[in-house]
C-alpha cells in the first residue's frame, strides 16, 4: 500500500520520499529517522494524528539516499 501511494500520489508522502532522498543523500541516516519523526510529532501536535506511512516514506528515501550516497563515494574513489 505505501508503495501505491508514494508511486500513485495519494497524500505528500511522495515529498516524505523525496524529503527523505535529499536528507539521506546529503547527511545521514540517522538525520533523515531525526527528520522523520520531527515531521510526524509536528503533525501529531497539529492535527491529533501520527501517520506512520508517512514516517515509513521518510525514511525508505532516507536509505535509498545514503544508498546512493555510499555508492557514489564507492565510484569516485
Amino acid at each position: 500500500m505505501l508503495i501505491y501511494d508514494i508511486i500513485y500520489d495519494v497524500s505528500n508522502r511522495r515529498k516524505h520520499f523525496i524529503g527523505g532522498l535529499i536528507t539521506g543523500f546529503l547527511f545521514t541516516i540517522l538525520f533523515t529517522l531525526g527528520i522523520a519523526t520531527g515531521m510526524e510529532f509536528k503533525d501529531k501536535n497539529y492535527s491529533n494524528n501520527w501517520d506512520w506511512s508517512d514516517w515509513f516514506a521518510t525514511v525508505i528515501g532516507g536509505i535509498l539516499g545514503n544508498c546512493l550516497s555510499a555508492i557514489l563515494i564507492i565510484i569516485s574513489i
